[in-house]
C-alpha cells in the first residue's frame, strides 16, 4: 500500500506540471503569452521543485516550512487547473494529493 501511495504522489506532481501547462496554454490572451506561460509556469514549478521538494534537493526544506511550501506548491497546480476551467478534475486533484499527502506523513515516506 505505502508503495501504491508513492506512485500517487510522483503522479500528482506530473499532474502539477500538466496543470500549469494547461493554465497557460488556456489564458484568453495572444499566442505569444501562452506559449510564454504554458511552458514557463511549468518550468518555473519544476525549478521550484528541485531546489526546495525534491528527495536531493539542494535546499531541501523540513518541518512547518515544507508543509508551507508544499501545500503552495500542490495547491498552485490545483488552482491553475481550475483558472483553466476544469473545477472538478481541479478539486478530485486537491483531494486526491491530500490523501496522498497525509499517508506519506503518516507513514514516514
Amino acid at each position: 500500500m505505502k508503495s501504491v501511495n508513492l506512485l500517487v504522489v510522483f503522479l500528482s506532481e506530473l499532474a502539477v506540471i500538466a496543470s500549469v501547462a494547461t493554465w497557460g496554454f488556456t489564458l484568453g490572451t495572444g499566442w505569444m503569452l501562452r506559449l510564454l506561460a504554458g511552458i514557463g509556469g511549468p518550468v518555473v514549478m519544476i525549478v521550484l521543485w528541485w531546489l526546495f521538494g525534491a528527495p536531493d534537493a539542494p535546499h531541501k526544506v523540513h518541518g512547518a516550512i515544507r508543509v508551507a511550501f508544499e501545500t503552495c506548491w500542490f495547491g498552485a497546480g490545483a488552482v491553475a487547473l481550475a483558472l483553466a476551467g476544469y473545477v472538478v478534475p481541479a478539486l478530485v486533484l486537491a483531494v486526491v494529493m491530500a490523501i496522498s499527502k497525509g499517508l506519506a506523513v503518516a507513514w514516514r515516506q
